[in-house]
Parts: C-alpha cells; sequence; structure tokens
C-alpha cells in the first residue's frame, strides 16, 4: 500500500481510497488492533500507521489511546448527573406522576378486562354482583386525593386525550359497569378488541337513537315478550326454554340482520341452543304463530322427525338494504356442542356452492342465550 503523496487530481484520490468514509469501521478495527499488537495487522497497515503523526502533551504520552477506551469513558460520564436539591426535588415529583400515570393505565385496562362483573344485569336486584378488587383505586394505589389530577388516557376513544381521574373513573363506570356487560379482552385479534372499545367508549355503551328507531325497539321488545307471555298463559307447565329477561335477542338480530344485509351477504345461518328459539321462529324467522300453536296442541302438520318443537329449524327471506337476505335457523341437536360445527360446515358448502371466495355472501350466527331474568346472550 501507498501513501497519499502530492500526486495530482484523480490519482491522489484514487491513493487515498483506503481512508474513505465509507471503510471508516474497517480502518477503526484495524487501528485498535494495531495499538494492542502491531505485528498482529497487515504489513501495509502497520507501515502506514506508523507514518502517522504523534502529539504529546505535559497530560498525555506519545502512544495513543484506544478509542473504544474513550467511548467507554464518555459513555460513563454522560450518566453522571449533577444533582442539585431543586433537581432532585423536581425529579422525584415528576417520577410520582409518572408512576401514579401508570397505575391509571392499569386501571383503565383493569375495567375493559374485568368491568362486566359488575355490570347492572340483574333488573330486579336479586343477586349480588361479586366483588372485584381490581375496579378499585387503591388496588392500583391510587386514592381520592388524585381524583382532581389530569391524566393521558391512552387509545383517546373517550374522546379526549387527557382527563382528570374522576372523569376516567367514571367513563370506566358508564362504559362497563352500566346495564350492558362486555366481555371481551379474550380475543386474539387486536384490531377486533380496539373495534369493540372504540364503539363501546365513544357512546359510553349508551348510543343516541332516532325516534323511529326507538318506537321500533320497542315494537320488537313488545312482541318478544307478547309472545312469551302468550305462551305462558295459553300453555303453563309446557317446556318451552323461554326467553324471560332475554328479549333484547329480538331487536339485536334484527338489526345484525340489517346491517350484515347492506354490508352484501346473501345468507345468514344461525345457530343456537333451546332457551328463545320459539321467539327466533316467529319474531325474527316469520314463522306462522299458528303453526307454533298447532305444534304445542300436537296438530303438527308434518310428521316423521319425532323432534321436539324447541329443536325444530326452519327457512325464509328477509328485505336488507343489501337486497333479500336468505335467513335459516339449524336444527337444534340435544348435544348443544355439535350446533357451531354444523352451521360452520353448512355455510361453508353454501360458500362452495356460490362460488364466494371472499366470504362476503355467506354469514354464520351462532349464539346462546342463558339463564332467564338476567338478560344475558352469549
Amino acid at each position: 500500500m501507498t501513501q497519499a503523496t502530492s500526486l495530482p487530481g484523480m490519482l491522489a484520490l484514487w491513493a487515498s481510497s483506503h481512508i474513505a468514509g465509507g471503510n471508516a469501521e474497517y480502518v477503526d478495527a484495524l487501528y485498535e488492533a494495531y495499538l494492542q499488537d502491531p505485528n498482529g495487522i497487515p504489513p501495509e497497515w502497520r507501515d502506514y500507521f506508523d507514518q502517522l503523526p504523534r502529539v504529546a502533551t505535559e497530560t498525555t504520552s506519545i502512544h495513543d489511546v484506544p478509542h473504544s477506551v474513550l467511548r467507554d469513558r464518555f459513555a460513563r460520564i454522560s450518566k453522571m448527573r449533577v444533582r442539585t436539591d431543586a433537581t432532585v426535588s423536581h425529579d422525584s415529583h415528576a417520577t410520582e406522576y409518572e408512576r401514579k400515570q401508570v397505575r391509571v393505565v392499569q386501571l383503565i385496562s383493569a375495567y375493559r378486562q374485568r368491568g362486566h362483573q359488575q355490570a347492572k344485569l340483574d333488573p330486579l336486584a336479586l343477586n349480588e354482583r361479586p366483588d372485584v378488587p381490581d375496579l378499585t383505586l387503591s388496588f392500583h394505589e391510587l386514592s381520592e386525593a388524585d381524583l382532581d389530577t389530569t391524566f393521558q388516557v391512552g387509545t383517546g376513544y373517550f374522546g379526549r386525550a387527557e382527563a382528570t381521574l374522576a372523569q376516567i373513573r367514571s367513563d370506566l363506570e358508564s362504559t362497563y359497569c352500566a346495564q350492558v356487560g362486555a366481555e371481551f379482552m379474550h380475543i386474539v385479534d387486536t384490531e377486533e378488541r380496539h373495534w369493540i372499545m372504540s364503539r363501546m367508549e365513544a357512546v359510553r355503551s349508551a348510543p343516541e337513537f332516532a325516534t323511529q328507531q326507538r318506537l321500533n325497539i320497542l315494537r320488537q321488545l313488545n312482541g318478544a315478550e307478547g309472545l312469551e307471555r302468550s305462551l305462558g298463559s295459553k300453555y303453563p307447565g309446557t317446556k318451552r326454554f323461554g326467553l324471560e329477561g332475554g328479549e333484547s335477542l329480538v331487536p339485536m338480530m334484527a338489526e345484525a340482520i340489517q346491517r350484515i344485509g347492506g354490508y352484501g351477504a346473501k345468507e345468514i345461518c344461525i345457530g343456537m341452543a333451546h332457551r328463545g328459539r320459539l321467539n327466533m321462529l316467529v319474531n325474527i324467522l316469520g314463522k306462522n304463530p299458528v303453526h307454533l300453536f298447532d305444534e304445542f296442541e300436537g296438530k303438527a302438520t308434518y310428521s316423521g322427525s319425532g323432534d321436539v318443537k324447541y329443536h325444530q329449524g326452519f327457512s325464509s327471506n328477509m328485505m336488507t338494504p343489501g337486497g333479500e337476505v336468505h335467513l335459516s335457523l339449524a336444527f337444534n341437536p340435544s348435544h348443544l356442542e355439535i350446533v357451531s360445527p354444523v352451521v360452520e360446515g353448512s355455510v361453508r358448502a353454501r360458500q362452495d356452492r356460490r362460488e364466494d371466495a371472499s366470504g362476503i355472501q355467506l354469514c354464520p350466527s351462532s349464539f346462546m342465550v342463558m339463564r332467564p331474568l338476567r338478560g344475558r346472550v352469549w
């Protein structure tokens, strides 16, 4: 290797190309090795480093110091802070606020995970709600003294970037511990979880409905309750697995079908257990109540199935904003765990028949209504 001399123009650049910026890390590593053992590097590089100028001062010797030693030294110096009493006081206050901010985020997460356990689902107040320590301020090392302190909300679904702890707690109580309980944090898909959070927290689980929407919901609830009252009074003692306490299933399903049809679905396959099936057949799928009453009275218009009335399936068509949608309620086996795979298999077969590779035209819906007087829909 030849050192760059007074060669003109491009020749001079070529002669010094080995120390260009792109080779800095490589040259630096060679120089470190040279300082440790000059004979451990190629001779041409040793000659080059030998010819570098050396500068000695009153405090340093003529021997150079490896760059790694200097880097480590400055790294240690950068971590050594000059602290005054004011700095210590300010840092202590800031650190305590940051700790409380973390606890507030944990409190919000706790409401999202376990708020449904404190939801007011029992209109008769017959059952005492379980104690959930995670939803208390003290559990997260917060207190009433922090209620007026402003903290960051996080995702901002509540319509603000920050709020006082009192506002945050009030919003969480309204969203997750009122008349709607939502258990959804077990969902693996992050986008799905955030979708549910955004829909609930934006309206505090209390959406505003137009007058006509409210009237439609009232009409559907009256229809659901009226059928249950009629069956209960006309056929007392007959097993029917009523929907009492879960009548909200009817307006919920009616709205879901309209929206799903508006998104382009052509068929909806429904699977559910016995409770609420009779109401679903009449008030959603449009089964003639006369036929249902005939089944209660043993006047079946068909024979051969031998199954009970609350296991029967049904199909019909319903008009939606996206056009006509075919609804089918799968027959219900006594082994309830079979319902969902049967519905999924039926949907898959229908997708193949329709050549629906995107999965937009077919929609499976599987759920279970539990516990009368609690209004719980799973």
